[in-house]
């Protein structure tokens, strides 16, 4: 029995590269042989004598490129290095088995297509990224030998119906997980920590607090809560924004025009966003796009009232009791009429647990172990 695991890039710091080193590490601990194909010189967050990285020499300035030679190069590996279980978390012509955590690119696209003008939309079909990624996506997700295609949500599983001729019975869901019982202490710790944080932060203790965490703020919809949040300006409220954009300028030129500067505050990508879920006392995530936001989860498990849109997966878990679906992010009073019937709910000790008790179940563990089990079940 042995592992080939795929992705790329792994020198970031995100959910998926979060996934890669946990499902080598779970493997590994099972005694079975793991080879890792990447790019570039990664150091893993764990030692074992099971594990080996292979990098491959594809890096390319042009990032449609670097898609492409990846991909050649794990094939070429493939062929002659094959093993029963090919494991991927990028998109590649060929694996065994796939998890589809960056979503579906050709819904992707249909999204961004329904918010932009014609010729970004044109943008679309004539940039090479954009069509190499449609061409792996479609390869991945019709081939033959594909045994299973994990998703962290339905809508991703619809979506992939909808688009390619995929196997139905090849799909399961498989949530995000989080680290619930790492997020315990923090959790216990938000009623005295809150007001010094506030202070530290230059946040106003008496106001009710929103949060939006995430990059590339027009994927995640910031300008949409900005314009729901405009109709209600004269509530006691100020929003939090932690994440990075290449053009927050024009996010603070909207925050000013609206009428919003002194309840918008920008601070940035932060390393540690704990104190952010510790002062808060509702996250609101209103993407364009997302296959499932990791800030959902974490977010209830820091026992966080959650608004999330529809074209965010993560929406699938919330409950009346945890938190509500955007009704309609292009109808900002709608919008702004579910902000303020939160206003009236902030956060308290008994709704915090009830809310963190709500993804117990999703323990990033357990979720992990699902992946991992099916995976060896399917041989």
């Amino acid at each position: 029995m042995t592992v080939t695991l795929i992705k790329n890039e792994l020198f970031k710091q995100g959910g998926l590269e979060k996934y890669t080193w946990q499902i080598a590490r779970d493997f590994c601990s099972m005694k079975i042989p793991v080879t890792l194909l990447t790019s570039g010189a990664p150091t893993p967050p764990f030692s074992s004598p099971s594990l080996q990285i292979v990098s491959l020499p594809v890096r390319h300035r042009l990032s449609y490129l670097s898609v492409h030679h990846f991909d050649k190069a794990c094939d070429e590996y493939l062929s002659q290095h094959p093993t029963p279980i090919v494991f991927s978390l990028d998109r590649n012509r060929f694996q065994t088995h796939l998890r589809a955590g960056n979503g579906v690119h050709a819904a992707y696209l249909k999204r961004r297509s329904a918010e932009e003008g014609f010729t970004k939309k044109l943008s679309f079909h004539l940039n090479p990224l954009h069509q190499i990624l449609l061409s792996l996506e479609k390869k991945a997700f019709e081939h033959p030998r594909l045994k299973i295609l994990f998703t962290n949500s339905e809508m991703v599983k619809q979506e992939i119906l909808e688009h390619y001729k995929t196997d139905p019975q090849k799909i399961q869901v498989v949530r995000n997980g989080v680290e619930w019982e790492a997020m315990q202490k923090p959790f216990d710790l938000w009623e005295e920590s809150r007001g010094r944080q506030l202070k530290e932060f230059h946040l106003n203790p008496s106001a009710f607090q929103f949060l939006f965490i995430g990059h590339n703020f027009q994927r995640k919809g910031l300008h949409k809560l900005l314009y729901a949040l405009s109709f209600i300006k004269n509530e006691n409220f100020e929003l939090s924004v932690v994440g990075k954009d290449k053009n927050l300028h024009d996010f603070q030129q909207l925050v000013r025009k609206l009428g919003l500067s002194n309840k918008v505050f920008f601070f940035g990508a932060q390393e540690h966003p704990l104190p952010f879920y510790q002062m808060a006392d509702t996250l609101v995530i209103p993407s364009i796009y997302d296959p499932f936001a990791n800030v959902t989860i974490e977010a209830l498990a820091m026992g966080l009232f959650t608004l999330s849109s529809k074209h965010n997966g993560g929406h699938e878990i919330l409950t009346p009791q945890n938190g509500a679906t955007i009704p309609n992010l292009n109808d900002p009073a709608a919008f702004s009429t579910l902000l303020k019937h939160t206003l009236s709910h902030p956060k308290t000790r008994p709704r915090a647990e009830a809310v963190r008790q709500s993804v117990k179940h999703l323990d990033f563990s357990h979720q992990l172990r699902l992946l991992t089990q099916a995976t060896l079940d399917s041989l």
